[in-house]
Formats: C-alpha cells, sequence, structure tokens
C-alpha cells in the first residue's frame, strides 16, 4: 500500500510541476485556474504522506 501511495503522490507532485509550467505557454483564457490547479496538487501530493500513510502503518 505504501509503494501505491508513493507512486500516487508522486504522479500529482510531477503532474502539479507540470500543470503551474504550462499554464504560462497555453493561449487558453484561463492561465490562473491552470496555475492554481498546479499548486493544490502539489499540495495534496505533500499531504498523502504527511497524513494517509501515517493512518496506514498501525
Amino acid at each position: 500500500m505504501n509503494i501505491v501511495a508513493f507512486v500516487v503522490a508522486f504522479a500529482l507532485f510531477v503532474g502539479g510541476i507540470l500543470l503551474m509550467g504550462y499554464s504560462f505557454g497555453t493561449g487558453i483564457a484561463l492561465p490562473g485556474v491552470m496555475f492554481i490547479g498546479g499548486i493544490l496538487a502539489i499540495a495534496l501530493s505533500l499531504a498523502i504522506p504527511v497524513h494517509v500513510l501515517k493512518r496506514l502503518d498501525r
């Protein structure tokens, strides 16, 4: 279960970085929404090991 949580957290982290990076280069009307989505994805990826894995180890 720890490996699955690590893979999900890592994918969210990398996806969040990509979202923040692509938000400046896209021609869409809402780059701020993409940037905030990237920040939220990174925050969620950091919350998984801190909060979820602590409860799964018991």
